[in-house]
């Protein structure tokens, strides 16, 4: 699992009602029953628990694995490098061991605030191999070079002669590839919570030693329900950036009867954080385009219908931005399906296609492209992937073996390609290969026309912020159904497409705090 996958069904177990605080104690108590097998199996007697914290969530664990440790009759040091600690529930965990005064049990906490410190502390001095040191230095996120007193501590503990046990991640390593650009901790075991990181499982056994899982207690639904801890996947906007260095984008779809739907698409995109919205379109629908939508950079095309003719200026166009939109209010003809599937073939950029790109691209043209988001409703997806009436979008139940019949249909007919596919209903069920995500935000008045321009328009948006297509095509969803939640607080089932897309900044920023 990649980290921010876990930070991300960390914070959705809260959405379920599942804290962060309660999972953080389940970790921690599961940490010291690993500890207590480990030691039991190599010592027989309870020994010496050393735990090595810094300020993120692994030291949390070890606080709470202390208290356990402690009932369990072992002697437990905490040696904290880091004063300044980060997370609530480390914090909050660490005023407990504060609270134990006067002290009746075996515990000291020490803190190891200079090099002189360190060297010093017993663990540095000390020959005795009947101790255990539990590594919850770092945590995810690790690059380059370490601090000097971090770097003297994982020396210190590689050093000594006890059992060395790391919290989810050796300290030093980095948990998505298994690398250590300086130094990090040589474990004689490594136990994760809930699932190993993918650096960790692909490591050596002798940089990671023996690995063990400990399910805290997470639910299968915190992983495949989006939620607001999807958010944690945007990346941090540079305060430096100038114009277009936070996404361009380039929306081709319009007709002389359709001008709403490719300006909604280019207005959602802006509101999800594209600095740049490039829409190509035929000359009335250009012209509409221009009049109600200023913030949009808007190419005229010859003619009242997109047509293959077109395709040399698009393509241009595609060159420059960093993700392509093709479809929305296109309409259906032939000369505009032969420029699709042109374009869907030629575009080497991030791909979504929408409305009516549906109905005209072949599936064959793209199905080995990964980066690409298709966002059909029901009868959209049936006519793309030319499959029967009888298939329904039906997984409102808690009834798991009809939910489970419901998905494996979708999945058996959606991997047919390799890009993600949101299949839109009541919940949203999101697709890519093996892998399958449900959304229920959104309500009812979700139906007005307009509301997939803007779903479509946010997922290119995401495409051009350096996102996958699965997690695009996640929090996409999750975003267009916030707003729609918003807008239907103001207007009930009255509201427009506009009216939501009013509101896609808003819960993108509520959802970052």
């Amino acid at each position: 699992m990649r980290p921010i996958d876990m930070m991300v069904t960390d914070y959705n177990c809260e959405y379920l009602g599942l804290s962060r605080l309660c999972l953080m104690e389940s970790a921690g108590k599961s940490l010291a029953e690993e500890v207590g097998k480990i030691a039991v199996y190599t010592f027989s007697k309870p020994v010496k628990v050393a735990i090595f914290t810094g300020s993120g969530g692994n030291g949390g664990d070890g606080f709470v694995a202390a208290r356990y440790l402690l009932n369990r009759g072992y002697d437990v040091d905490i040696y904290m490098l880091k004063d300044n600690i980060h997370s609530n529930e480390s914090k909050i965990n660490f005023e407990i061991l504060k609270n134990l005064k006067p002290r009746l049990s075996r515990l000291k906490i020490f803190n190891l605030k200079t090099l002189a410190d360190i060297n010093n502390c017993q663990i540095a001095k000390s020959n005795d191999e009947e101790f255990v040191i539990v590594d919850g230095l770092l945590g995810t996120g690790i690059k380059g070079k370490l601090q000097t007193n971090i770097r003297r501590a994982i020396e210190i503990i590689n050093e000594s002669k006890g059992i060395k046990i790391s919290v989810d991640v050796p300290s030093g390593m980095d948990p998505l590839t298994g690398e250590v650009d300086d130094l990090a901790v040589v474990p004689d075991y490594t136990i994760s919570f809930h699932k190993i990181k993918t650096g960790v499982r692909n490591a050596e056994e002798e940089v990671v030693g023996g690995l063990v899982t400990a399910d805290i207690g997470i639910p299968f639904e915190a992983e495949y329900f989006v939620n607001y801890g999807d958010f944690l996947r945007l990346k941090n906007r540079d305060d430096s950036s100038h114009k277009g260095n936070n996404g361009s984008l380039l929306i081709v779809g319009g007709s002389a009867d359709y001008s709403g739907a490719p300006a909604i698409a280019g207005m959602a995109a802006i509101g999800a954080g594209a600095d740049l919205v490039y829409v190509a379109s035929p000359y009335d629908a250009a012209k509409a385009i221009k009049a109600n939508s200023p913030d949009l950079i808007v190419k005229s095309l010859e003619g009242d219908k997109l047509s293959v003719e077109h395709a040399d200026e698009i393509l241009s166009l595609a060159e420059k931005v960093d993700a392509v939109l093709i479809g929305p209010g296109a309409g259906i003809d032939d000369e505009t399906s032969k420029l699709f599937n042109v374009l869907a073939t030629k575009i080497k950029k991030p791909l979504v296609l929408d409305a009516d790109a549906l109905k005209q691209v072949n599936m064959s043209l793209i199905k080995n492209r990964e980066d690409i988001i298709l966002t059909p409703h029901i009868f959209e997806f049936k006519s793309f992937f030319n499959v029967g009436d009888e298939l329904k979008l039906d997984i409102d139940y808690y009834d798991f073996e009809k939910v489970d019949e419901n998905i494996t249909s979708f999945q058996q007919i959606s991997r047919q390609i390799k890009g993600s596919v949101v299949v839109k209903g009541k919940y949203d069920l999101i697709l890519n290969g093996t892998k399958f995500r449900i959304n229920k935000s959104g309500n009812s008045g979700m139906t007005v026309g307009g509301t997939g321009d803007a779903l479509a328009g946010i997922c290119a948006s995401l495409f051009t912020q350096g996102l996958n297509s699965f997690d695009c095509a996640c929090l996409g969803v999750f975003i267009n159904g916030l707003a729609g939640d918003e807008a239907f607080k103001e207007k009930g089932n009255g509201f427009s497409a506009t009216d939501l897309v009013s509101h896609i900044g808003s819960v993108i920023k509520n959802g970052l705090c």
